[in-house]
């Protein structure tokens, strides 16, 4: 390995809107020469787009971007331990490409940055994939990570609620957890990953749902209201909009009983 170690920035980006950009994530921006990206497919361009949109309004000079596909993902598998073990392959391929891009597109002693959606610290591979890529030992670099507005503050904001109630907790899970039983505490739940609609499985319990789909960005959608009237126009606008973009990304705010100012 070199003696003189990379530098590597995790700059979260926000939801998707450009102005959702920290003061500290421009700053860490201009600071790198080159950006790496993991592309995901054609049906996801748009990701790349937004992306170089981001670059191009906020620096100011020249920059590089370095693109790679993403590895693929299995994503069938409903079982815990089967899903862990296909994140762990998953996460490990994907350390493959970006040591590669590491070793390959950054010299010795430069500083290079991944532009992590919303939070890096929120649901997000990169940390843990840069730890995978440290413990080989086959590239010396430090990291830093730059925190970012995730789709979870974007949705509570954009819907003009608080993520929770007076004295009461909040948990945030992937829709698959949902799936094995609403907790029966009096906390309130986000949900975030959820490609099987958990949520149509919790109607008659009195719930109010905030659900927010490409928040952040042009084609941003918004419903909200008890769970019983409106999670099937939740679940025919997502068909729709999956089959216009061939894609969603979607964040929901599950409570018990509504905010005194809802409505």
């Amino acid at each position: 390995m070199s003696e003189a170690p990379r530098h590597i920035l995790v700059i979260g980006m926000g939801a998707g809107d450009p102005d959702h950009l920290t003061l500290a994530a421009v700053k860490a921006m201009r600071r790198a020469e080159v950006f790496f990206v993991l592309g995901k497919g054609r049906e996801k361009e748009s990701l790349t787009r937004l992306r170089r949109d981001v670059l191009d309004q906020h620096l100011t000079g020249p920059y590089r971007v370095v693109e790679a596909e993403d590895p693929w993902r299995d994503r069938t598998q409903e079982d815990r331990a089967r899903y862990a073990s296909a994140v762990r392959d998953w996460r490990h391929r994907r350390a493959d490409v970006c040591e590669r891009l590491i070793i390959e597109e950054l010299a010795p002693g430069g500083r290079g940055a991944f532009l992590v959606w919303g939070d890096p610290a929120l649901y997000d591979s990169t940390l843990a994939v840069l730890e995978d890529i440290r413990a080989r030992g086959t590239v010396a670099f430090d990291h830093e990570v730059v925190p970012g507005i995730s789709s979870v503050s974007a949705l509570a904001a954009r819907h003009r609620t608080t993520l929770n109630q007076v004295g009461r907790p909040i948990h945030i899970t992937p829709g698959r957890r949902l799936a094995e039983g609403f907790p029966d505490d009096d906390g309130d739940i986000v949900v975030m990953l959820d490609g099987h609609e958990s949520f149509t499985h919790l109607t008659g319990r009195d719930l109010w749902i905030y659900w927010g789909a490409y928040i952040g960005t042009p084609d941003e959608i918004l419903v909200s209201g008890p769970l019983d009237e409106v999670a099937g126009r939740i679940s025919r606008v997502r068909a729709e909009a999956r089959e216009r973009h061939g894609w969603i990304m979607d964040t929901y705010l599950l409570r018990r009983r509504p905010d005194p100012a809802a409505g």
